[in-house]
């Protein structure tokens, strides 16, 4: 064998070598959870603590006893586990590679730095503008308001003039991410449930059905070679569906998230759970709701006492009604018969 067919077959060897250390990393890799596995997580983020300071602000918690003690309103917030997809950037990206290789029971605590959080403070983004911009009810430091399309916070107002900072109000804080996986989710039904409730912050009632409709579907088509229209024969079938069915409760139905991003909502868990489509409905109580008032209107209408209706009839000036008089006698006459 030749020095150089020799120098050939070594550097094959250790690419051979290689190739098995990488099985291996693989194989090991593979272990515990991955990439598109949906997880329920308790998780408390915070910022972290500066030099005076024990422990950073809670910027978000599954727990409530943490919101509570951080003054965190919780009247419209549902303080409990999140159901989230990893490696889908449902957490921050840190957070998503420290998930991977670990088990069920595991906890641990990740600092986001805060180019990967929230970004870095801008000062460029401090600007001052003209107070007239802003609403007068909103003229005072720490006021949320929207400027030009862009969200900041009022710094100060003097005279006509006010700072506002178009900065996240996070911006070049780091972050503290302290998770424990509860359990690894294999429902479908708690996977849709949960995806909604990470977009909403709240969780809906769910369902899914396996189930034929009706559809009409093409059976055949023909191309017109002159027009190029193509003429379809249909035929109405029984198709099989997975339909998701959501219970939309009224605070959903408000909830602006829902409003302008539900049909994204509808086709992230349809492609996620294999699901043909996404049913909402609207369930609407007999606790006085609008039929409640309008019966109640009728029942007061029809209450109304013989000189009542006299009086309401003597203010109709029939000038100004279209009545055919002998029309009017024939269907009296008519009824009577």
């Amino acid at each position: 064998m030749s020095e150089e067919e020799q120098a050939e077959a070594a550097e094959a060897a250790d690419a051979g070598d290689e190739a098995s250390e990488d099985a291996v990393d693989t194989d090991e890799s593979d272990d515990g959870i991955q990439n598109g596995d949906f997880l329920r997580l308790d998780y408390t983020v915070r910022t972290v603590p500066g030099e005076d300071e024990d422990e950073g602000r809670v910027v978000d918690t599954t727990h409530k006893e943490v919101a509570e003690e951080a003054g965190i309103d919780d009247d419209e917030y549902d303080f409990s586990p999140r159901i989230i997809v990893v490696g889908e950037g449902h957490v921050f990206a840190s957070v998503d590679e420290d998930l991977l290789g670990r088990e069920v029971g595991d906890s641990n605590v990740v600092t986001v730095p805060a180019d990967e959080a929230f970004g870095e403070f801008d000062p460029d983004d401090v600007r001052t503008v003209s107070a007239e911009k802003i609403p007068e009810d909103d003229r005072y430091p720490g006021a949320q308001v929207t400027i030009d399309g862009d969200q900041g916070y009022v710094e100060t107002v003097i005279g006509g003039r006010s700072r506002v900072d178009f900065n996240h109000p996070l911006a070049g804080d780091d972050l503290e991410y302290d998770y424990e996986i509860l359990e690894l989710v294999d429902d479908d039904e708690e996977k849709a449930a949960g995806l909604i409730g990470m977009y909403l912050q709240e969780t809906p009632e769910v369902r899914i059905e396996e189930e034929s409709v009706e559809e009409e579907v093409t059976v055949e088509a023909h191309e017109d070679e002159e027009t190029g229209e193509v003429d379809r024969e249909t035929e109405i079938q029984e198709v099989d569906k997975r339909t998701l069915y959501i219970e939309a409760t009224p605070m959903m139905q408000m909830n602006q998230q829902w409003m302008f991003s539900k049909q994204q909502i509808a086709q992230d868990i349809m492609g996620r759970l294999d699901l043909d489509r996404v049913v909402v409905e609207e369930v609407i109580d007999g606790s006085g709701g609008m039929m409640g008032g309008m019966g109640g209107m009728m029942g007061g209408m029809g209450g109304m006492g013989g000189g009542d209706v006299e009086e309401a009839l003597d203010d109709v000036d029939m000038d100004d009604m279209d009545v055919d008089a002998d029309e009017l006698v024939e269907e009296l006459e008519d009824a009577e018969e």
